[in-house]
């Protein structure tokens, strides 16, 4: 019988049966993939997709792009999330299906404004950047002619459309 002791670990190989192993490993992954970032980790995200956001300010409109040099709305949260190390939905309205709903009161640097008519209707996404003037701003792809800019939310919620705010799960 041989035994091996790796990181604090005592390990038997006749009694560490492979089903014993596969399984432990399992409740490691699953314990892992499901636990919540800590609101430690979650500031320190929407800080990087910030700063990535802002870093392709100047990127020119494009429907349907997704980046690294030209970006939709939606192309430009779902870019700045990926490369802060969380995958969201690719369009507006799956990025909002997706997140936990936040209050403006609760909004944070970082968290996702959503523009629609209503919820089933949400058709421009952007990166809450905060506020001040009086005004909120966001991170955006506007449309076609624009580009990636620092925009108030104001502009786009003239009339029926009304800003949302999300974090994604």
């Amino acid at each position: 019988m041989s035994s091996t002791r790796h990181e604090g670990i005592h390990v038997n190989s006749v009694a560490a049966s492979r089903p014993a192993l596969v399984a432990a490993l399992g409740a490691i992954t699953v314990s892992l993939v499901l636990s919540a970032a800590t609101p430690a980790e979650a500031a320190t995200l929407k800080q990087k997709v910030l700063k990535i956001a802002k870093g392709k300010k100047g990127s020119p409109y494009q429907w349907g792009a997704a980046g690294p040099d030209r970006f939709d709305c939606s192309g430009l949260t779902s870019y700045a999330y990926k490369k802060a190390g969380k995958k969201i939905p690719r369009t507006a309205q799956g990025q909002y299906n997706k997140s936990k709903h936040i209050s403006p009161k609760a909004r944070k640097r970082g968290h996702l404004v959503f523009i629609g008519r209503n919820t089933k209707d949400i058709y421009h996404v952007g990166i809450y950047a905060g506020f001040w003037d009086g005004k909120g701003w966001m991170w955006d792809s506007p449309k076609p002619g624009r580009t990636v800019g620092l925009h108030p939310i104001r502009n786009y919620t003239g009339g029926k459309p009304r800003a949302y705010y999300g974090e994604p799960k």
